[in-house]
């Protein structure tokens, strides 16, 4: 390991939620995507509405990017890949020996069950392919742009992006017990996902539903350790990964926001986002739970639900947790290193 890595993440985006904000809500959060930057390198954690804005802004250069990690394949954490994979072959033109890793959940095997509050069950998309996996999804979204692609490669000479980025699906231990509908958050043990010469990354399944599987990641350097959830509920898992972490940034949704959202309506789908909200996403008061049950040294609330909300909501946070509590905003610069 090298020495004086002075790890760090910058919070590149916040927000969560697939949704277009309306002008009267407008912030200046962006989708979700965190970069952990180690040494010289960096590494980031989904990539979704802004990710590619935020990142040309926080200073970072392309060309240190190592691995890119999606926590799940819900399109408010992936929305900006495509971009990154068609502009970034410029920035990695000398990188075909060495590609980007993309590393993120696999194929889930089978749809997911539909809502019992649907009175006709809905036809699922894509019937023939309806659950991509990371790398299906990548070489998918590369494929519908293929006539650009295809003027660059054959014209300008420039490299395939299949061949500077290496999308990969995460293979979960079979000894867990995982299945998409019947066990997707089984009690487990975290396990290696990459590791290089400045990182171990390890990863741990959460619970999201209906989305399966879905992922927590944790960086553990030679000077410290960042724990970053992606979108769950309060899960014994996250903790068990999070355990004596010193950076957990967790999720949050404000629930009274949900309830205003949907008081007024009675119909099945919204019922059903309604319902989806409570089984899939953590309280402020239970993230902060979750971080002092791993004994976290700080706390960071990000992927906010909504992203226009006031700082006051998430601030309550800190009357539960007794670490250092954080609010980031985007581009916001949080040290992990421990103290000496």
């Amino acid at each position: 390991m090298s020495a004086n890595l002075h790890p760090y993440v910058v919070t590149l985006g916040t927000a969560g939620g697939p949704r277009w904000w309306e002008a009267a809500e407008a912030s200046e959060r962006s989708g979700i995507a965190t970069a952990v930057v180690v040494g010289d390198a960096f590494y980031v954690v989904d990539f979704g509405q802004g990710a590619g804005r935020r990142l040309s802004q926080s200073g970072l250069k392309l060309k240190d990017m190592r691995a890119l990690f999606i926590t799940h394949l819900h399109s408010d954490h992936v929305y900006d890949l495509a971009g990154l994979g068609i502009f970034g072959l410029y920035a990695f033109q000398d990188r075909t020996e060495n590609p980007v890793r993309i590393i993120g959940p696999g194929n889930r095997g089978e749809l997911p069950p539909v809502s019992p509050r649907a009175v006709v069950a809905p036809a699922p998309l894509a019937p023939e392919c309806p659950t991509p996996g990371t790398r299906e999804m990548f070489e998918k979204l590369m494929a519908a742009h293929a006539t650009d692609l295809n003027d660059r490669i054959l014209d300008s000479l420039k490299p395939s992006p299949l061949d500077v980025f290496r999308a990969e699906d995460i293979t979960i231990p079979a000894s867990s017990g995982y299945h998409p509908n019947a066990s997707p958050t089984p009690a487990m043990e975290p396990f290696e996902v990459y590791k290089d010469e400045l990182v171990t990354v390890t990863a741990i399944l959460v619970e999201h539903p209906p989305v399966a599987p879905a992922f927590a990641f944790r960086f553990d350097t030679a000077e410290g350790s960042v724990t970053i959830s992606g979108d769950t509920c309060f899960t014994q898992n996250l903790v068990t990964l999070a355990q004596g972490t010193d950076l957990l940034l967790h999720e949050a949704i404000d629930f009274d926001w949900v309830e205003s959202l949907y008081a007024d309506k009675a119909d099945e789908a919204s019922r059903a986002a309604r319902d989806h909200h409570y089984k899939s996403h953590t309280s402020v008061r239970d993230a902060a739970k979750a971080a002092e049950a791993a004994g976290a040294r700080q706390l960071a609330l990000h992927h906010l639900v909504p992203g226009s909300a006031a700082d006051r909501i998430w601030e309550e946070a800190a009357e539960h947790f007794e670490g250092r509590f954080i609010l980031p905003r985007d581009l916001d610069v949080i040290p992990f290193a421990r103290a000496n």
